[in-house]
């Protein structure tokens, strides 16, 4: 990553061991939420009841969250630790709560578990976690960093967060690839993804615009960044809704509808100020998001019991 040289880095503390704290705080764990969420929405849109499976369940789970999820967030912090010096000087890695080589080694051991628990998921697990661990290096790190782009980036994110857990969550019960409404759901939520994804980074302008990442409140400004994002979370909501409608699912459709309204309302509030409302929004309008997925899966479920 090239930092402009006139950046004043803040001195780091010569600390030769990681503080405990600090590398769980490197996971962070209220990122775990969105993959746990979607790994069960996988398992509830399934159709098949876990049975014995249950212990599959637990390690989908944590694989999801505290595994791939945290992996990726060290890996990131790790990448951004000059941008995270300017927008987030707290953060364990610029703050010197952990050293950067000790950040990097817990990344790779952390890879490193996330495939050997995804060997117990079957191939599909496999493989789901193959492409997920390649996803958070290739997202970060260079000479690839994808998060450079406002597009690729967050449409990166959004996959690996959403659609991917979801997959993985109804193939390991399925134990076979998920049926179509499953695969289509569970894509669609994680392009809407993207948008959500965009939130996150107007949180970081400053840091962004200073080291060269061009994300989309960088490259289009806050105010049509945030418009953008709601299309990109609207649509494919509108999307499922008519296929619930197709599938017959009048219900669950209204109940999507209901929610994506709710959105639309949060949505005018979030744009009035898009950087100063975003963590607003994301505790009410992304709530309502995710609450449509686990709606959604519900009804995919009953799709696939009654055939």
């Amino acid at each position: 990553m090239t930092v402009s040289p006139d950046l004043h880095l803040p001195d780091i503390p010569n600390r030769r061991w990681p503080s405990p704290r600090g590398m769980l705080k490197l996971t962070k764990p209220v990122t775990w939420f969105p993959p746990m969420w979607a790994y069960l929405c996988g398992i509830v849109s399934a159709g098949v009841t876990p049975g014995d499976r249950w212990l599959l369940v637990v390690l989908g789970v944590v694989l999801a969250g505290p595994v791939v999820c945290g992996m990726s967030q060290i890996v990131n912090d790790w990448a951004d630790r000059h941008v995270d010096a300017i927008n987030e000087p707290d953060r364990p890695i610029p703050s010197g709560l952990v050293p950067p080589f000790w950040a990097l080694a817990f990344a790779i051991v952390l890879s490193g578990v996330a495939l050997w628990v995804g060997s117990f998921l079957g191939p599909w697990g496999l493989g789901a976690t193959v492409v997920a661990v390649v996803a958070a290096w290739l997202y970060s790190v260079n000479p690839f960093r994808l998060k450079r782009s406002g597009w690729w980036g967050p449409g990166l994110v959004g996959l690996s967060y959403e659609s991917l857990p979801w997959f993985t969550g109804a193939a390991v019960l399925s134990v076979g690839a998920p049926s179509f409404p499953v695969v289509i759901v569970a894509l669609l939520y994680g392009i809407g993804a993207h948008g959500i994804m965009t939130i996150n980074d107007f949180k970081a302008l400053e840091g962004d615009r200073a080291t060269g990442i061009r994300s989309l409140p960088v490259v289009v400004g806050p105010e049509v960044a945030a418009r953008i994002a709601c299309i990109v979370m609207a649509l494919p909501q509108t999307i499922i809704i008519t296929l619930l409608l197709v599938w017959g699912r009048p219900i669950f459709a209204a109940i999507v509808l209901v929610s994506l309204i709710a959105q639309f309302a949060a949505m005018r509030v979030w744009t009035r100020d898009p950087a100063g409302n975003a963590p607003w929004y994301n505790a009410t309008g992304v709530t309502l998001y995710v609450l449509g997925m686990m709606i959604s899966a519900i009804a995919i479920r009953s799709l696939e019991i009654g055939g």
